[in-house]
């Protein structure tokens, strides 16, 4: 029997395999994360979109670890305090930004239109503090895409409070932005820039005592939107 050994690899290939190792251990060192890391978050993403609470008109919440919970049980995130039947499309360290996320294009944009039904009355959009380190370009590139692709819908666009593991002007930044995409799409804006919330040891996530503020104060916004529409 001939044995066929194989052929080295040219050093071109060997080269071009290396920098993509490279380049995608960068990537999930960057953000925290690693294919374990994505698992997790992929799966604890899944068991939030299974949790249905409410009734009334369908409101879809699309956001990051915020909606998602984490740190917390889920039925502690803020979006259990909303009114209507709410349902949550959550992914921790995810953006409006392409690059937010080191598990690769989670963006909002990308993420809504599988979301998305026709029986949905209200989308609330959750997040920025993922975003805080990117380009400002892409940042605005991707509200854009979400903005354009929810046009036609009732829309509030809720942005990052000011928490102790980010600086106020990298807060205040994506606040602006997003607060003047919002309002060239026709979209409603909440600020939580001035939200006094209370925080994990993480000075980064809400605790049960933050989530529960700041879902009241997201809550108040949609109740007014639901009984106007």
């Amino acid at each position: 029997m001939t044995r066929h050994h194989p052929r080295p690899r040219p050093l071109a290939a060997l080269l071009a395999l290396g920098l993509v190792v490279a380049a995608t251990a960068l990537v999930w060192a960057r953000a925290g994360a690693g294919p374990d890391r994505c698992v997790e978050r992929a799966e604890r993403a899944e068991q939030r979109s299974e949790l249905v609470t409410g009734t009334g008109p369908e409101v879809l919440v699309i956001g990051d670890s915020y909606s998602v919970g984490a740190g917390v049980q889920p039925d502690q995130s803020w979006p259990v305090r909303l009114p209507g039947r709410v349902r949550v499309d959550g992914f921790s360290g995810s953006g409006f930004s392409a690059g937010a996320s080191g598990c690769g294009d989670l963006s909002y944009a990308t993420r809504a239109p599988r979301s998305l039904r026709t029986t949905t009355r209200l989308v609330v959009v959750e997040g920025g503090l993922n975003d805080t380190d990117q380009p400002v370009a892409d940042l605005e590139g991707g509200a854009r895409r979400l903005l354009r692709l929810l046009d036609g819908r009732r829309v509030l666009v809720v942005g990052p409070p000011a928490t102790p593991d980010r600086t106020w002007g990298e807060v205040a930044r994506v606040d602006a932005t997003l607060q003047r995409l919002a309002g060239e799409y026709g979209a409603s804006y909440l600020s939580m820039l001035d939200a006094d919330l209370t925080y994990q040891d993480d000075d980064l996530h809400p605790d049960p005592a933050g989530h529960r503020e700041f879902g009241d104060i997201v809550a108040a916004q949609v109740e007014a939107m639901l009984t106007s529409s």
